[in-house]
């Protein structure tokens, strides 16, 4: 038996003709699931840290400085030879987050950004400057607001340098006059509020802190982000005096309130009442006794009083005076036919 198919060498271009659906995975490959999608751009250089660097011109310092600073130059030239080590290495690095600040005979002259610089070993020395957003704790204070109440509170302050030389040549220890500072201001605005003003007004409180202390700390080079208070604390009997205070306040305002409601009831039902007790409520009612009265299947015996019985009726209801005249004999009959269909109700 012989078969009719004859396989045939075809080209690339036949096979996709003749298959469009089919999908050539050298040509078109899938996505690359090995390595993970970018979906956010890191920031530039120049957007992670703003630069600081500058150079100012160096005095002369006469002959020795400048044989000084040729012997630290040959120094310098002889410590970056590989395993020699006699001579010093110029090259220091300044971390990312810093930046360096470099003295010649003592004197500044030079900042650099972060990465690798030289320094001549002699005459030179790199000093490193943080310029990143800080945390400092400020320690738990005690002061006396303006009605002589003792209170205990303790904060935390955000700052940053922004100005490297003026914060480390001119304030010799930044944080310790940052937090001396703050621990000053915190004394003199809570000594002029009350108790209840620095308890309700806490974040006003540390704003106008901020703000008092912003001013110096500029001069320092400094910039103040933010002053949080965190832990506010009061003496025990002040705590239950106030938490009493409270619990009076919330029971009062709740008698209020169903005070209010209780006259809103009693409008209602006022309101509710004259509605009732007028003619026409008087003969729904009438006619909705009768209704349920001749839907019940047991025997019954149906007194129709007057129109005038059912007036007089709603008059007693509504709680108006009795009429003068002597009620007549049909008058009884029918109000005794309204009692009993009352009762039958």
């Amino acid at each position: 038996m012989t078969s009719n198919f004859e396989p045939t060498q075809t080209g690339t271009n036949d096979y996709e003709s003749n298959y469009p659906d089919t999908i050539d995975l050298k040509k078109h490959p899938g996505p690359d699931t090995s390595r993970p999608i970018v979906t956010q751009q890191p920031k530039a250089r120049e957007d992670f840290q703003m630069s600081y660097a500058f150079e100012w011109d160096t005095p002369d310092n006469g002959w020795y400085g400048s044989f000084i600073n040729g012997v630290g130059s040959c120094f310098g030239a002889l410590g970056t030879i590989p395993c020699c080590f006699c001579f010093p290495n110029p090259y220091k690095d300044v971390d990312q987050g810093h930046v360096g600040l470099i003295t010649k005979f003592g004197q500044l002259y030079k900042a650099v950004d972060p990465g690798l610089v030289k320094v001549n070993p002699l005459s030179e020395k790199l000093h490193h400057s943080n310029v990143m957003l800080k945390t400092m704790q400020i320690p738990t204070l005690s002061c006396y607001t303006k009605d002589n109440v003792s209170i205990t509170l303790s904060s935390v302050l955000y700052y940053q340098v922004v100005e490297p030389h003026t914060a480390f040549f001119t304030v010799y220890d930044i944080e310790d006059s940052l937090r001396e500072r703050t621990q000053t201001t915190l004394r003199q605005v809570l000594g002029a509020r009350n108790l209840q003003d620095a308890i309700e007004r806490r974040e006003e409180i540390a704003q106008s802190i901020e703000e008092i202390i912003a001013e110096p700390a500029a001069s320092w080079g400094v910039k103040v982000e933010s002053l949080l208070i965190k832990d506010f604390s009061l003496p025990p009997g002040v705590s239950n005096s106030l938490s009493m205070a409270a619990e009076a306040k919330r029971i009062g305002e709740s008698k209020i309130i169903q005070a209010r409601a209780e006259v809103e009831s009693a409008k209602l039902m006022r309101k509710a009442a004259d509605v009732l007790a007028s003619k026409a409520a008087m003969q729904i009612r009438y006619l909705d006794a009768m209704q349920k009265m001749a839907e019940s299947s047991n025997a019954k015996v149906i007194f129709m009083p007057s129109q005038n019985a059912i007036e007089r009726t709603a008059q007693f209801s509504g709680g108006g005076d009795p009429p003068a005249t002597e009620p007549g004999p049909d008058d009884s009959q029918h109000l005794s036919r309204i009692i009993s269909l009352q009762e039958a109700i």
